[in-house]
């Protein structure tokens, strides 16, 4: 398919308004990469900016080693899936999805050999002579994404799919966008503000906050080592929880809490010491101990987990995802131990990792 790079991309807009700032990626052939980031953060914005239907203010963007900056967007030889499934009322879902190739002027035969084959991936061969008002919502979408693969783009732009479906169907829909990348081995950029759609989808992500890129990497550097405390709070449900503590010879203390320090985390932590961090805990690094107690405010059976949620000493709140049933009454005092912790510089909210 293709490669692209986004060289330094500001977007400026005529209110001197900045949304987007110094963005950087290398898009591999093939690759799915996912934006995620709350709203307002610049991720559409930056996927317009590729697309073409926005102007970009400074920096540079190549495809195929080509400089397409200037290029008009119908010349780029990308398709985009819009939230709005942006289908046509009027004509059916063959026209619909053959549209742009009749507007190209392409041949009748060549049109309807390239509509079937995308109706075939896409489970929609039965659903060909309906109107789009006939089908449901996953099904709409299902045909958006048919009329971008019947012209072979070399790029695949995605923003917000999913948003307008609901829980079973996004789930659903999903899958079939995973399967139709590994099928058709495609370059995709994938804008979502569902952390859940990130980490199922990309092969990559990119964090973002404020116009700016926090962190890019796999979904499991992301989730596992995130560089500061917005990826750390974005990425991971239910949230990280987040504790000011101090660091005192071979513990971290602080709200009442006493948290025990490996050699390892001591060594990390060297240049810290009589300091005061910020301590992160994912709700599944909690077990049942003694390391620090809560009172029970509320407890969730999810199945193979439940959610408890506590308050301790100083007034610290605790979420903890145990593996199990559990039966935890509100009032009740609960034990609890860490078996991971992320540590982050208090003033700038970077990861602490020592010498990494």
């Amino acid at each position: 398919m293709a490669e692209l790079s986004l060289q330094h991309i500001d977007k400026i807009y005529d209110n001197n308004v900045q949304a987007v700032f110094d963005f950087n990626l290398d898009v591999k052939d093939g690759e799915l990469i996912v934006l995620v980031g709350p709203s307002g953060c610049g991720k559409s914005t930056t996927l317009r900016m590729v697309a073409g239907l926005e102007d970009i203010s400074n920096g540079h963007l190549l495809l195929d080693g080509k400089d397409i900056t200037q290029t008009p967007a119908k010349d780029r030889d990308m398709a985009m899936v819009f939230q709005s499934y942006a289908l046509y009322g009027h004509m059916t879902i063959y026209e619909n999805m053959a549209f742009s190739l009749t507007l190209r002027k392409e041949d009748p035969n060549v049109i309807h050999k390239k509509v079937l084959a995308a109706a075939e991936i896409l489970g929609l061969t039965s659903q060909l002579n309906k109107k789009p008002a006939q089908l449901s919502g996953g099904q709409r979408q299902r045909v958006a994404m048919g009329r971008s693969i019947v012209r072979n783009p070399k790029v695949f732009l995605f923003d917000e799919p999913l948003s307008n479906l609901d829980a079973k169907l996004r789930g659903a829909t999903r899958r079939e966008i995973l399967l139709l990348h590994k099928r058709l081995q495609a370059t995709m950029l994938y804008v979502t503000h569902d952390q859940t759609e990130a980490l199922t989808l990309a092969d990559r992500i990119v964090c973002m906050s404020m116009g700016h890129v926090q962190q890019v990497g796999t979904p499991l550097e992301l989730y596992d080592s995130p560089n500061n405390v917005f990826v750390a709070s974005f990425i991971g449900l239910p949230p990280m929880n987040f504790y000011d503590v101090k660091v005192v010879g071979k513990e971290l203390q602080g709200n009442g809490l006493k948290v025990a320090l490996s050699d390892e985390e001591q060594a990390v932590l060297a240049g810290y010491q009589g300091k005061e961090i910020t301590l992160g805990v994912r709700p599944e690094n909690f077990t049942e101990g003694t390391e620090f107690k809560v009172t029970v405010t509320n407890n969730e059976n999810l199945g193979m987990n439940t959610l408890v949620y506590g308050t301790g000493e100083g007034n610290v709140k605790v979420t903890a995802k145990l593996k199990g049933w559990k039966n935890y009454k509100v009032g009740e005092t609960a034990g609890f131990n860490i078996v991971r912790k992320h540590f982050f510089d208090k003033e700038t909210t970077n990861a602490i990792r020592g010498d990494k």
